[in-house]
């Protein structure tokens, strides 16, 4: 499976409105239940990591890091995002299938 179908989907629900990007967007997105999915750029920094994947367990929205803050902006028409929320819930579990395909496929 190609990861850049993962940046694609995210394009995708950009597109559709569906994407808070930015730290400051994002934690707000996930603080008022409209995220279904925090993607953290894999080059953002530790403390930035840290603070999402603390927020995302506490609100119980599913976490990933992904690609790099380039890319990861890229992919929604803008500059470098260190973090982004996904906002519609079927592009989400989408996206988080993908992702655990990318995982399980490392593995092997």
């Amino acid at each position: 499976m190609k990861p850049d179908k993962i940046l694609s989907l995210l394009g995708i629900a950009a597109k559709a409105g569906s994407v808070a990007s930015g730290e400051f967007q994002t934690e707000k997105a996930v603080k008022e239940g409209k995220a279904y999915l925090v993607i953290a750029a894999g080059d953002a920094s530790a403390n930035t990591k840290k603070k999402f994947e603390d927020m995302c367990a506490y609100y119980k929205v599913p976490y990933h890091v992904y690609a790099d803050r380039d890319r990861l902006g890229h992919c929604i028409g803008k500059e470098f995002r260190a973090s982004v929320a996904v906002t519609n819930e079927g592009l989400a579990k989408s996206l988080i299938k993908y992702m655990e395909a990318i995982t399980t496929e490392s593995w092997r």
